[in-house]
Parts: structure tokens; C-alpha cells; sequence
């Protein structure tokens, strides 16, 4: 019975109770929708790092800019430190890819047949560099899916030639796999910020670069090793000790994509915090207009409430009333502006292609935040009507 007084009365200034309620919406769906992107967000960010390998350590020069001048003895102490399970040399190019007459930016990896393991380099078509290929430096390359349908408009393009701008010169590659990796949700989401991938043999790169030390090295730890991110850190640490006791010239670092993951998780939780305090603002002035909405009612039912007083309605009574339309304003506006903010989730994950996590407490924390602010800023009004003395209200 009391709620569907409440709505009555909310119906009778619909123009006015319509307008309250959108402001409740429109803060509600900030908060709902800032929520969801960051849970999505940091969902992808966990399942890339996790394709990529989340057990695998870079090393590589400290400095940016610089090249490391790492070698095959590099390669045999690394792999011989307990918690590391193998080692793989890596080089690096920016380059340019030449393919029916298009030209497209790529980087250059320099790779051997280890690649399937340590860097999460899956076959799609054909078949990933191997043992033969790295033995006779062969002019042979895997390439993203994505540059294949940039220029051929399908995936599979096995068996074509590619020109591919590296050492000063064009020169030409068989294409022998068209491949998917780690990195492949990361390029369609950043599309033009990372570019394609191109992996050749690395000795192959060696020979067309003048190169006889690789940039880079990829180290696989033991999976039982790294079970702990602390076992992790300890053997990233035990990497980077090594490495400088080597005779190196550049300053090296081992980054391990397990702490990188953590750390991206923290910023990216300390952001949705700032962002959702900010969309609760909103909701705060929203609570501000329920409660002028609230005083407009009161002023306009005081003969009202003089009349239900005056035949034994009670201070508690009137003040049930205008709390319970309060929270009817806050509960539908933000039950509203959470729903409008789940649609646009699902159509926004559907279209990019993203996963979905849904959390009910996501979207029920911003109507039970708004149902509170309702009921919070509610009371003034209630007040005000219930200490209404019968023979003033009447005489308005």
C-alpha cells in the first residue's frame, strides 16, 4: 500500500519526477559503465599477457634506444640457472613489408624454432621457423594474420613472396606460415599504434643485418618454478645478477611479465578508483536534486498533510511516505542508468570482439550507492513534513 502511494504521488509531477530521475540515471550509468571498462580492460590485459607467456622473462638493454650485444654463451648461462627451463636469441627491426604493390610498416623479429613455447607464436597456416631454416639462413618468413588480409583479403597466403625491407635492401621472402600470437588482440585493439609482425630465421637476420650478437634474449622459467610470483621474482633477480657479472657494455634488464601484469593491474585499479569518484559526484549532486524535488512536493501537499494528520496520521507516518518516494526516485533512476549501462557493454564487447564479465555487484553497487543517497538527502524533506503542525498546513 505505502509504495503504491508513493508511486501515485511521483506520477502526479511526472515532467518533474522524470527529470530527477535521469539525473539519478545518468550517474548511475557513469559509475556502471567506468566499472565495466576497467574489469574488461583488466580482463584483456591478463589474457594477453597470459598468451604471450606470463612466465617468460625479457632481457634486454636497460636503456632505451640501445642495443644489446648479447651472444650464444649469454644464452648457455641463462639456461643453466635452476628455475630456468630454456633460453631463445631474439632480434629486432623496424622494417617494411612489400606485398602486391602495398607497403606496410612492420617490426622484424629474429627467431628460432623454440618460438611456439617461449613467446606464445602459434601456427594458423603452414608451419612456424625451424631447425632447417635457422641452419641454412633461408630467405623464408611466418607473417600476422593481419597483414595478410590487408593485402590479399584472406589469412592463408602460404607459398606467396614477400619483399621485405631489411639491411638497407629489399629482399624476397617465401612466405611458409601465417601465424597468431600473444600480441594479436593487443594489435586489432591498437591498430596503427603496434605494427604487423614479420618473423624470419634469426640467423638469417644476422647475415642480412652484418650482425653476429642478438638484441634481445626470451626466457622461458620452469612452469613449477613459477608458481609463486615471489619464486618468479627471485629467479628475475637471479637473471639480472648474472648477467651482470658478464662482461657486457650496455646496462641489461630482465623484465618479467608477471610483475609487469601486477603493475599494470595496480595503475589500472588506482584509475578506475579516481574515474568512479569522479561519476560519484554526479551522483552526489543527483541526490541534491531529490531532495529540492522532495522539498518542491512538500510545499505543494502541505494541505495534504494537514488533512492526513488531522485524521490520525502520525509524525512517523508522513515521514514514511516521503522517504519511501525519495527512494522509489533514486531505486528506478539508477536501476535505469545500470541497465543503459549493461546494454552498452554488451554491444560495445560484442563489436570489438572482448569477452564480457559480468560481476552482479558491478551493476548493483550504483543503485544500492543511489538508493542510499536517495534516502540520505530524503530525510530533510521527510522531516519538514512530519513536524508540520495540522492547523498551520491547513490554513495554506
Amino acid at each position: 500500500m505505502l509504495f503504491k502511494k508513493s508511486t501515485l504521488n511521483i506520477m502526479r509531477s511526472r515532467t518533474r519526477s522524470a527529470l530527477t530521475m535521469t539525473g539519478i540515471a545518468v550517474g548511475a550509468f557513469a559509475v556502471a559503465l567506468i566499472s565495466q571498462i576497467s574489469a574488461t580492460g583488466a580482463g584483456q590485459v591478463s589474457e594477453i599477457l597470459e598468451n604471450m607467456g606470463i612466465n617468460t622473462v625479457l632481457v634486454q638493454a636497460k636503456q632505451a634506444n640501445t642495443t644489446a650485444r648479447l651472444d650464444d654463451s649469454d644464452i648457455i648461462s641463462l639456461g643453466a640457472i635452476n628455475g630456468v627451463d630454456k633460453a631463445m636469441p631474439l632480434m629486432s627491426a623496424n622494417a617494411r613489408v612489400e606485398i602486391l604493390e602495398k607497403k606496410l610498416p612492420c617490426l622484424v623479429w629474429g627467431i628460432n624454432g623454440e618460438a611456439r613455447e617461449i613467446i606464445s607464436l602459434r601456427p594458423l597456416h603452414g608451419r612456424l621457423i625451424d631447425g632447417r631454416d635457422i641452419s641454412a639462413s633461408a630467405l623464408v618468413c611466418v607473417i600476422d594474420e593481419d597483414i595478410a588480409r590487408k593485402t590479399y583479403g584472406r589469412s592463408n597466403i602460404v607459398g606467396k613472396k614477400i619483399n621485405l625491407l631489411i639491411g638497407g635492401a629489399y629482399r624476397k621472402f617465401e612466405v611458409i606460415g601465417v601465424a597468431g600470437s600473444g600480441l594479436s588482440v593487443l594489435q586489432s585493439a591498437l591498430a596503427g599504434i603496434i605494427p604487423d609482425f614479420v618473423y624470419i630465421p634469426f640467423s638469417t637476420m644476422q647475415e642480412l643485418t652484418g650482425r653476429e650478437t642478438y638484441d634481445k634474449i626470451a626466457v622461458l622459467l620452469d612452469p613449477d618454478a613459477d608458481r609463486e610470483r615471489s619464486a618468479s621474482v627471485s629467479i628475475t633477480q637471479k637473471i639480472e645478477t648474472k648477467l651482470s657479472t658478464a662482461n657486457h657494455e650496455q646496462e641489461l634488464i630482465a623484465s618479467n611479465l608477471l610483475q609487469q601484469k601486477n603493475q599494470l593491474q595496480g595503475i589500472m585499479g588506482a584509475v578506475t578508483f579516481a574515474l568512479s569518484v569522479i561519476a560519484g559526484i554526479s551522483l552526489f549532486v543527483a541526490g541534491l536534486t531529490v531532495m529540492t524535488t522532495m522539498l518542491v512536493s512538500v510545499s505543494e501537499r502541505t494541505r495534504e498533510i494537514g488533512i492526513k494528520k488531522s485524521v490520525g496520521a502520525g509524525n512517523f507516518d508522513i515521514m514514511r511516505e516521503f522517504l519511501t518516494e525519495s527512494a522509489l526516485l533514486a531505486l528506478i533512476g539508477s536501476a535505469a542508468g545500470s541497465l543503459a549501462a549493461l546494454t552498452v557493454s554488451l554491444i560495445g564487447c560484442g563489436v570489438l570482439g572482448i569477452g564480457f564479465v559480468f560481476s552482479v555487484w558491478r551493476f548493483l553497487s550504483p543503485v544500492m550507492f543511489s538508493l542510499l543517497l536517495g534516502m540520505l538527502f530524503g530525510v530533510y524533506p521527510a522531516l519538514k513534513a512530519a513536524n508540520m503542525k495540522p492547523i498551520d498546513a491547513l490554513r495554506i
